[in-house]
């Protein structure tokens, strides 16, 4: 499926032109690039930590106010667009997909963060105390890894991101045990990556569970006790948020998000979205697209 809103590439943001990775204070990163503030999406994962400033941002139509000691994570298609106020600084990283797959033995490693897993909700974190002086420090150090040899730059940016990654992961799962048995449940990140691949010609949970080698009521029964959801509505979820990020390019018709998404009825189409969300596809369009 081609993308219908903007994707940015790494070399396009890099004053290197490197593909794989690139890292800058966010004053720097802002006033070279202003032009992002309107819904695009990356084709890399994308990190950004504030030190200071105000406003808003939006990530797959979730809304944060931006705060000091913020940091959020984002994955690669993810749609996102901010409004700040004042004076906005911090650290900006951004790597490819596969940036770490020739340095880590498992190459699923990064799913196993919790801020990884394409859930706005969960992408987004402020930090507290000891941990956003620790991550301050890291980002430092990644700002002046470019001076090192060219043969060993790349393998320490990897190591000081890991040791990121890990200090928050530990800060914002701290006494949520639960929580993270949850995000650990492998065969459901397994069904969510799946569904992330294929919900646009897979719809049926017993068709997810074939590829799962389990069975559908087995599949059920995990998403009802670690998600709180049915298999099938987690389905529902990821298709209802790829018509929110088609609907906001104005360069396509409701007929042709439809299309494209292989609802082969209109009337089917605004139905399915108008039940799930309460709004039609045309007042999503009117309320989200200025």
């Amino acid at each position: 499926m081609n993308p219908t809103i903007p994707k940015v590439d790494i070399c396009t943001l890099s004053e290197n032109r490197e593909e794989d990775i690139m890292i800058s204070r966010f004053s720097d990163y802002l006033s070279r690039h202003s032009n992002l503030i309107a819904p695009h999406r990356h084709s890399f994962y994308h990190l950004l930590f504030f030190t200071q400033g105000g406003g808003k941002h939006t990530i797959d139509f979730h809304h944060f106010d931006v705060k000091p000691f913020q940091i959020y994570f984002m994955t690669p298609g993810q749609v996102h667009s901010w409004d700040f106020e004042g004076v906005v600084d911090g650290y900006v990283v951004n790597f490819s997909e596969s940036f770490f797959h020739s340095f880590l033995l498992k190459q699923d490693y990064l799913d196993s963060f919790i801020f990884f897993r394409t859930e706005a909700q969960k992408s987004v974190w402020n930090l507290e105390g000891n941990t956003r002086e620790a991550v301050s420090g890291l980002f430092e150090r990644l700002i002046q890894v470019p001076a090192l040899s060219p043969d060993y730059r790349h393998d320490m940016i990897r190591a000081i991101l890991l040791q990121v990654f890990i200090m928050v992961q530990n800060s914002v799962t701290a006494g949520e045990h639960g929580a993270v048995n949850t995000a650990g449940n492998a065969l459901l990140r397994k069904y969510q990556k799946l569904i992330d691949s294929h919900f646009v010609t897979l719809r049926l949970p017993s068709e997810y569970a074939a590829l799962l080698h389990v069975t559908p009521n087995h599949l059920n029964a995990l998403c009802n006790e670690h998600l709180g959801a049915q298999a099938g509505q987690l389905i529902r979820d990821r298709m209802v948020l790829e018509i929110k990020r088609q609907l906001v390019n104005l360069n396509l018709s409701v007929s042709e998000i439809a299309y494209r998404l292989d609802f082969k009825d209109n009337s089917y189409f605004s139905r399915f979205f108008r039940k799930e969300t309460g709004l039609s596809p045309e007042a999503f369009r009117k309320k989200y697209v200025r």
